[in-house]
């Protein structure tokens, strides 16, 4: 159960660097290196700027885990509120003790073997 909690409210970031459609770096716990040829932003001009298109590109994926663990009991529907009952009434039922019947052949004691029988029928289980 503790692993449930865990994964439904663990969140966590992927970085990736791409050059051109090549994955260069994967990361999870810090950002992920480049591939060192990244554009240096040019100081424009006012006369003429020629800009290129960087070939770089840097992408995150992020997964957010549940932030609320707390289930209200008021929003479970009849259908779910019968079965909790029907399961809890069943379960307490299994711990109850069996009545103990009384013996009434306590105060009597068994009966002496004189022969053995399976000796005399010369029957063995084998």
């Amino acid at each position: 159960m503790a692993l449930v909690v865990l994964f439904s409210t663990l969140s966590f970031t992927v970085d990736m660097h791409y050059c051109g459609d090549v994955l260069v770096d994967t990361s999870m716990f810090h950002t992920a290196e480049t591939c060192g040829m990244e554009m240096e932003k040019t100081v424009t001009t006012s006369e003429c700027s020629i800009a290129k298109k960087n070939c770089c590109s840097d992408e995150q994926i992020v997964v957010d885990g549940q932030d609320e663990l707390q289930l209200s009991i008021d929003k479970l529907t009849l259908d779910q509120q019968i079965f909790v009952a029907s399961f809890v009434y069943s379960y307490i039922n299994l711990f109850d003790g069996l009545e103990e019947k009384e013996n009434t052949y306590n105060d009597y004691s068994p009966p002496l073997v004189i022969r053995q029988i399976y000796k005399l029928d010369e029957t063995y289980l084998i």
